[in-house]
């Protein structure tokens, strides 16, 4: 066995609980010195050029996406950290508190007092977690018809919630002094679950910058760790200031340690690692990434943005498109990442939640456009899941426990559907689009067998999918047989030259986004 492997192993066996305090606490402790960090990065050099992928978009365009990935569909987003204390606005709520004249910093003086006497690193020791149970969480993510599940590892606020060893900063070392990454991980796979993380690191450069521009404990030297850069966020993205080769050095040391130490088999990335100066480390982190997941011998992904700039080319990772929906079927595999919450990714005292019924309509859209859903949440900063976020994933697990089968494993048909709603393609547009009605219908297929899924049940039970006409009244288009998903009992459908008619069955409840299998002669 390589001391690479055995290295990596006992970090995760640290992580799982399964090494004794003492080490645990030796483990955590923040490696010291400039030449550690050095020997790390030549480590990571070493293993993003020894193939089969190489640092260029040539070579990593020869990424595949994982077979779990296509057949899995439905995934959980979790946005918890320290801006879960304060519960207010958002998961932006340590930036908007040193920006004068929002509403977070009006709350935050209010309520704490000014920012330098009471800043954002004065909520960590508030940030607990005491009733964190990742196997419970597990469980109801399983429950809820999850395939796999992506923390935030560490948001735009520096905050790492896993053991990275290079800063004190992270709730391994302070807070809840757990690393609660590593339990999640463990418990996720155990539940028989794919395990995924996100990095929010790369806006951490300007994030903190308002604080900068009054009287606040950001301008301390002593919590730089914490602060740090804080460099004006104009003067980046104007790129008069961008990130430079120390802090670019970090960011792929930070995301290089999240991948061996907890193993995920998805990386999402923000926005930001679109700027320029990213691009050489970004194409380093995905050959290394690439090529662990060879090691492993384990399907791995990377998840990236376009509204922020051109980041990845399409075929060398997995488009994700926040807060929004596509118009059409898209050739590659993408995603979607929404939140239960309309206003907020991390938990606060004011939720405005969206329907389990318009979430479900949405998984199937996206997945009859050859996609996935990435559905967030936002936990207490006890580690508790607030029960209305419970319940909406209960109700879809519900809907996916009798309808599963239209969505995993299933592609894309010749159209994704029909009927009169039109989606509101692009990023930051998941509340847009009108309610969808019977007569939106969205399609997918296994074989030779076709899904067709209603958007909403009507009133009158009569459905028609008008996709499936009988040409001409030709006999050798026709349907064999016609099932609905969760309904043992026959159900009545012709069909004609109008499409596939079916009366839905009497008596039944209304689920949201009734199934349809439907098996072709074999004429056809």
């Amino acid at each position: 066995m390589s001391s690479d492997w055995s290295r990596r192993s006992f970090l995760s066996a640290a992580g799982a609980g399964l090494l004794p305090r003492p080490l645990f606490a030796r483990l955590l402790a923040p490696a010291s010195g400039v030449s550690a960090q050095k020997a790390r990065l030549a480590e990571i050099d070493t293993i993003a050029n020894r193939g089969p992928f190489t640092p260029s978009w040539e070579s990593l365009e020869a990424f595949k996406v994982p077979q779990w990935y296509v057949d899995g569909k439905f995934g959980i987003f979790i946005h918890w950290g320290v801006y879960s204390v304060p519960a207010f606005g958002n998961e932006w709520y340590p930036r908007n508190m040193y920006k004068a004249g929002t509403d977070e910093f009006k709350h935050h003086v209010a309520t704490y007092g000014p920012q330098a006497r009471f800043g954002y690193k004065d909520f960590i020791p508030r940030f607990r977690a005491e009733r964190y149970d990742a196997r419970q969480w597990a469980s109801l993510f399983k429950q809820a018809g999850a395939k796999f599940v992506v923390p935030v590892a560490e948001h735009h606020d520096g905050f790492p919630m896993y053991a990275y060893p290079f800063t004190e900063w992270s709730a391994a070392r302070m807070g809840p002094k757990r690393d609660t990454v590593g339990e999640l991980a463990a418990a996720v796979r155990e539940a028989g679950l794919v395990f995924g993380a996100s990095s929010h690191r790369a806006e951490h450069w300007w994030f903190f910058d308002q604080g900068m521009t009054f009287e606040s404990d950001v301008r301390d030297p002593r919590y730089g760790g914490l602060y740090g850069p804080a460099r004006d966020r104009t003067a980046a993205e104007s790129q008069k200031a961008p990130p430079d080769q120390a802090y670019l050095d970090d960011w792929l040391l930070r995301t290089c340690d999240l991948v061996d130490r907890h193993r995920p088999q998805l990386v999402w990335f923000d926005w930001w690692i679109a700027q320029p100066a990213f691009q050489a480390h970004l194409k380093k982190f995905a050959a290394f990434y690439y090529n662990r997941g060879v090691e492993w011998k384990e399907g791995v992904a990377i998840n990236y943005k376009k509204h922020g700039g051109e980041s990845f080319p399409d075929a060398a990772g997995v488009l994700d498109v926040e807060r929004g929906q596509l118009a059409a079927i898209r050739p590659y595999f993408w995603q979607t990442d929404t939140a239960v919450a309309k206003n907020s990714w991390g938990y606060t005292e004011h939720q405005e939640y969206k329907t389990a019924a318009s979430i479900v309509e949405d998984l199937v859209d996206i997945v009859s456009k050859n996609g996935a859903l990435l559905l967030n949440i936002g936990p207490r900063p006890d580690g508790t899941i607030p029960e209305a976020d419970e319940a909406i994933l209960r109700e879809i697990g519900g809907w996916l426990s009798t309808s599963g089968e239209a969505i995993y494993g299933t592609r894309p048909w010749r159209v994704f559907g029909e009927g009169p709603t039109e989606v509101v393609a692009g990023p930051f547009a998941d509340t847009k689009r009108k309610p969808f009605t019977a007569e939106d219908i969205r399609f997918t297929a296994k074989g030779d067998t076709l899904y067709a899924t209603v958007l909403a049940w009507p009133e009158s039970r009569r459905v028609v999918v008008r996709s499936l006409a009988r040409p001409g009244g030709r006999e050798d288009s026709g349907v064999a047989k016609v099932d609905l998903l969760g309904h043992e009992e026959p159900i009545r459908w012709e069909q004609t030259a109008e499409g596939l008619v079916v009366t839905l069955p009497v008596g039944r409840t209304t689920p949201p986004a009734p199934s349809l299998r439907i098996a072709f002669s074999a004429a056809r």
